[in-house]
């Protein structure tokens, strides 16, 4: 409590009193380790990658960090410019950005987020690099595209020899912004620019062609024309694109600049002014005679970027559950320093259910991101082979989807302070649909699903297997269980309800097995049972203190 000197004056002096009122005003959450006070990170890491404890919580103690938390902003206050002609009216094609966002970008690249999983050579490499793209997500979306996109090409351009000095220049743990070719730099980046205009998703319908510069086939040099439509990070050191060739659909590999430092054929059109995720610049470009490299064989491209599309869409998966692991921890600190009618906001019966029920929603998103990140790490295990195939777009499509939600709910338990731009939930807020968008709507997603169960029918075995031991204990479970079996007999007429039972049911299990039982057991009931939703809060019966306490930060 605080006295000030404001008096109240009813006219008399017997009524004139001076008021104590509450320090009830909330700073900043600061200055506390994201990764350590996280029961469910530091619970990945521990198990499954120690050697990466620390590491994880050096990227942790910057999430909540005043300096990195103002960069975060003003890299979305102050976005990307685009200059087509330097002074004296030759094309440049530049993008100036703010000095936030390159010190975000060298925060991320030099923490190793965008390519641990390849160097460390280590046990649970995908899994420690999941934490760290899940606390990244926590700092800034914006810079998680050009990570996560670092991340997933990686393994494509160590496939082909001729690639090799772009895999290098990938793999490096730091960040060189210099405008120069790839080959001249410490570290480098990349973009993927695959859809046009009139084609969206469907890359089979692309109309930019290449056409051999000499022989062909994988390595090959091939010139391409065309344009594309969604062409995020146009200032990357190179991008992989799609084009048709003689034999249909094809990946390339295109560098910015030739390696005599000339720009390669590569005009920039505009910057895409975009809901949220300001700070990356996303763009409309055209080739003209772009020189590139062909990966993988002509005709199969489509194949290849769907090799590299596995990763992107597990780092959305992750990502979407750090976004809502970046509110919840807000709300949270929120509710549990902020007094109304006479008790801590997270302790009124109206408010607990809510937080308890964002805290469980939280709980399921990161344990399924996790689980799919441990299977890329046993992809010599025929079973985890399957679960990867399978849970990967599962957990895109459900994790992706839930996280509007949350953030929305999030901003609701706050009340205005955090709807005004000072605050990080905005930003939050706006970054939550793309997920869902980019690396394949949610209708792609689910679709895939169905690819999935048509051509391999027994991927659905090994996951249903791992849940199967939890569902003996839990009626609700063993009951969801059944319901896929049958469901999966004819998926094109149930896809989303298949999908959306399969990430329950998934999440269920994970909980019993990794969250204390409360959390678990609150899970079931409400994300199987009849008794819960739509809305968030509607939790009844359950020991909510306990359920908040398992997300606490602490």
């Amino acid at each position: 409590m605080r006295l000030t000197d404001e008096t109240t004056t009813t006219g008399t002096d017997d009524f004139s009193r001076q008021r104590a009122i509450p320090d009830n005003l909330i700073p900043d959450l600061n200055d506390v380790n994201a990764f350590a006070t996280d029961k469910v990170a530091t619970d990945v890491i521990g198990r499954y990658a120690p050697w990466a404890w620390e590491r994880a919580e050096a990227l942790g103690a910057k999430v909540w960090d005043p300096t990195v938390l103002k960069s975060a902003r003003d890299a979305q206050r102050f976005t990307p410019e685009l200059r087509t002609l330097n002074r004296i009216g030759e094309e440049v094609y530049d993008v100036d950005f703010h000095p936030a966002y390159h010190q975000l970008m060298s925060l991320g690249f030099g923490s190793g987020v965008h390519s641990l999983a390849w160097t460390a050579d280590r046990p649970g490499s995908h899994a420690a690099r999941a934490v760290l793209s899940y606390l990244w997500n926590q700092i800034d979306g914006s810079t998680a595209c050009p990570i996560g996109m670092a991340y997933a090409s990686i393994p494509v351009l160590r496939s082909q020899p001729e690639l090799a000095p772009f895999a290098r220049a990938l793999e490096a743990e730091g960040y060189d912004p210099a405008d120069v070719p790839v080959t001249r730099k410490s570290a480098g980046t990349i973009g993927y620019f695959m859809t046009e205009k009139h084609g969206g998703s469907d890359l089979r319908a692309n109309v930019t062609v290449a056409r051999p510069v000499g022989e062909r086939g994988p390595g090959e040099r091939y010139l391409v024309n065309g344009h594309k439509w969604f062409a995020s990070v146009p200032m990357s050191d190179c991008y992989l694109t799609v084009a048709q060739t003689q034999g249909g659909v094809s990946c390339l590999l295109i560098p910015r600049r030739r390696e005599d430092g000339s720009l390669n054929g590569i005009k920039i059109n505009r910057l895409k002014d975009k809901l949220g995720n300001k700070a990356n610049a996303s763009s409309e470009i055209e080739y003209h005679d772009a020189e590139a490299f062909l990966v993988g064989e002509e005709g199969k491209g489509v194949r290849t970027i769907l090799s590299s599309a596995e990763y992107t869409r597990l780092d959305f998966a992750v990502g979407s559950a750090g976004l809502m692991r970046a509110a919840l921890s807000q709300g949270l600190y929120y509710n549990d320093n902020r007094s109304a009618f006479g008790a801590k906001l997270s302790a009124l019966p109206i408010q607990a259910p809510v937080l308890a029920d964002l805290a469980l929603e939280w709980a399921g998103a990161a344990h399924l991101g996790f689980r799919v990140a441990r299977a890329e790490d046993a992809q010599d295990d025929v079973s985890e082979r399957l679960v990867s195939r399978l849970l990967t777009p599962v957990a895109k499509f459900w994790n992706c989807r839930r996280v509007s939600s949350v953030t929305e709910e999030v901003i609701q338990s706050i009340g205005g302070n955090a709807y005004i731009e000072e605050h990080p939930c905005p930003r939050y807020y706006r970054e939550a649909p793309l997920n869902a968008i980019w690396e394949g709507t949610s209708n792609m997603m689910v679709m895939d699903v169905g690819r999935v169960l048509t051509r391999e029918p027994k991927a659905i075995e090994p996951v249903l297997d791992e849940i199967r031991p939890a569902a003996a204990a839990h009626p609700l479970l063993a009951q969801a269980v059944d319901e896929i079996d049958e469901l999966v007999m004819s998926p094109e007429h149930t896809a989303r309800y298949l999908v959306t039972r399969l990430a329950l049911a998934v999440q269920a299990a994970l909980l019993v097995e990794h969250a204390p039982t409360v959390v678990a057991e609150a899970f079931i009931a409400s994300r199987l049972g009849t008794g819960w939703g739509p809305g968030y809060g509607t939790l009844r019966g359950m020991d909510f203190q306990s359920i908040i306490d398992f997300a606490r930060l602490g």
